[in-house]
């Protein structure tokens, strides 16, 4: 057992793709983790397809590296805001922070977020200024922002005082000045052992382990994961789970696992200060606290920032349900969005009116589509409804809404389509920052129901040079109806399979999203009409053969190429009206309501 006076608990805590999976992988080699010719896969804490896929961490994940007669526990946190979620999870596990910040990108709406959290829990921090070797490095100026940062979240004249390394996590060096000639990694694991303290018991009379993540074993079931932060564990003990309700429950800890390296590794007894996974219980949940029979004392609960938008989920009642998926009954439904809420703090799964219908809630845009994403590669099959924000009233009775900070770094020459484009989602800018560079800085507020949406038409304006970074700021006064999307739908008005020759004379009308042999239904979008009404088409027409030839006979019919929506676009694109329709191997877009006279009906209504 290692003695707690060797043991450092910390964070790597970033916005979105500064290097923090990155500078893991570096230290987990210069560790003597791995032998010389073992072949290593990049980002290896990235254990999820998803995450592989799209470059970012989605769930937070620790592992623990020997730095002589020190054990370093790391852990790894998403920078994307919408998985805020994990960050404030996390942090109730550690001692200390690592902030990563760009050379050249600098402060960061998930940097302010993150640190915020930090200072918050008075967690000291070590400063790494990483990638120095881009070209487009700036890293004396990003340290004069990171010092600003610390005063604007009222840092204490101890936080303040926070040592900075340079580092460029892709090649393993960190060095205490930009001159320095390190080689290695050795200079930040020795800032570490200086600045992150040991962890020290919060109680001499108890046992308490906080729970801040659930995992499952095939063997064992549930491992509840969490810190010792007081008193000692044995296999074997009875404890008392403290739950979120005040009851408490007696269990027996069947197994004890403690990091070591990328693997967990059984043990008899642990102490103080180690981050365990504990086997034994069916029921736990993140927050609860595990402490002794005798003397039970609950920790308090892990506070997290409330949701800001919802999405109904509701099984698929198209008419090609079930053909694609496995999963396709409310039952089904209802139990794994239910399993997604005991392990994703930031996520609220309701009940409705309707039996097959299940409002989920979440931070963002983002978050909500991961967890899309991960149902339809398990073969469940189901619908969602258009990303709605949630609105409060304040004590006057005023509708208050969410406000985002929207940081926007986009060349000079696009500043005026994004101003625009901003103006009419009632964003107010708040900054300009221009380095000189060609690229300007730009800080707006924004209303959360107005950035629905924004992501695919900003790069598209931007012609992808654009960068977009979005963060909750606060509740505020409702600002008033906002436009909705300017074009209408172009709505299949029968059942059959789609053929070229339709296609071919619907293209004028606006952009297709399907080829010719995708079968269709009555009421399914097939493209996006360039005016602002709905259209019904029909994309099942043939050509009329005769006997009598005709001059434009021989003509090829050539196609405009489609539209391919992603989950994230189709999302961003159906009105209210509209659903997307998700299985294994599709994405649909319909209508609410299918049959086109109906649908004349319920708006008259």
């Amino acid at each position: 057992m290692t003695p707690i006076e060797k043991i450092r608990n910390v964070a790597i805590i970033a916005h979105v793709d500064h290097g923090k999976t990155t500078l893991v992988d570096a230290m987990l080699k210069q560790s003597g983790l791995f032998r010389k010719n073992e072949e290593i896969q990049e980002r290896i804490l990235d254990s999820l397809d998803l995450e592989r896929e799209r470059g970012i961490t989605i769930m937070a994940k620790n592992v623990s590296i020997r730095y002589g007669d020190y054990k370093i526990n790391i852990v790894d946190t998403p920078g994307h805001a919408d998985f805020g979620g994990e960050v404030e999870r996390v942090l109730k596990m550690v001692d200390g922070v690592m902030l990563l910040v760009d050379a050249a990108e600098g402060c960061l709406p998930q940097t302010r977020f993150v640190l915020r959290k930090s200072l918050e829990q008075n967690l000291p921090a070590i400063v790494l200024v990483n990638k120095i070797d881009r070209q487009d490095a700036r890293p004396q100026e990003v340290v004069n922002e990171i010092y600003d940062l610390f005063i604007d979240l009222g840092a204490t004249d101890e936080q303040i005082e926070f040592p900075i390394l340079y580092s460029i996590s892709r090649d393993g060096i960190a060095k205490k000045s930009l001159n320095d000639d390190s080689r290695n990694l050795k200079p930040l694991f020795d800032q570490i052992v200086e600045t992150i303290p040991a962890p020290k018991p919060l109680r001499k009379d108890t046992l308490q382990i906080l729970i801040t993540n659930i995992d499952y074993n095939p063997f064992l079931g549930r491992l509840a994961i969490g810190r010792i932060f007081s008193g000692e564990v044995a296999k074997n003990q009875e404890v008392a789970i403290c739950k979120r309700n005040g009851e408490i429950e007696k269990s027996r800890i069947k197994e004890i696992y403690i990091f070591e390296g990328l693997e967990r590794t059984s043990v008899e007894r642990i102490g103080t200060g180690e981050i365990v996974a504990l086997a034994g219980f069916d029921d736990i949940q993140i927050g609860e606290t595990i402490t002794s029979v005798e003397n039970p004392k609950p920790m308090p609960p892990i506070a997290v920032d409330e949701p800001t938008i919802s999405m109904i989920f509701g099984v698929n009642t198209s008419p090609f349900a079930g053909v694609e998926g496995k999963f396709i009954t409310s039952r089904q439904l209802k139990e794994r969005l239910f399993k997604e809420a005991l392990g994703n703090v930031a996520l609220r799964v309701e009940e409705t009116a309707s039996p097959d219908q299940f409002k989920v809630s979440g931070r963002g845009e983002l978050q909500l589509a991961i967890l899309i994403e991960t149902m339809r590669r398990e073969d469940y099959e189901f619908q969602v409804s258009r990303p709605e924000v949630i609105t409060k009233r304040d004590e006057n009775g005023n509708l208050l809404e969410p406000i985002e900070l929207v940081v926007i770094d986009v060349p000079e020459e696009f500043i005026g389509v994004v101003t625009e484009a901003l103006g009419r989602r009632k964003g107010q800018m708040k900054k300009i920052i221009n380095n000189g560079s060609g690229r300007v800085r730009l800080e707006y507020e924004v209303p959360s129901r107005g950035l629905i949406g924004f992501r695919s038409e900003f790069l598209t304006e931007t012609k992808g040079t654009g960068l977009l970074n979005t963060i909750f700021l606060r509740y505020d006064k409702w600002q008033g109806e906002m436009k909705a999307r300017g074009t209408g739908a172009l709505v299949a008005d029968r059942m059959g399979e789609a053929t070229a020759y339709a296609l071919y004379n619907l293209q004028e009308r606006g952009t297709l999203f399907i080829r010719p042999q995708t079968k269709v239904y009555e009421g399914m979008i097939i493209g996006e009409n360039a005016r602002a009404v709905d259209l019904n088409v029909n994309a099942v027409k043939e050509k009329k053969l005769t006997n009598i030839r005709s001059s434009t006979a021989e003509e090829a019919i050539r196609l405009v190429p489609i539209k391919e929506l992603s989950l994230e676009q189709a999302l961003e694109f159906i009105a209210d009206d509209e659903l997307v329709e998700i299985t294994p191997k599709s994405i649909r877009l319909r209508k609410k309501v299918l049959k086109a006279n109906e649908r004349i009906k319920s708006t008259r209504d």
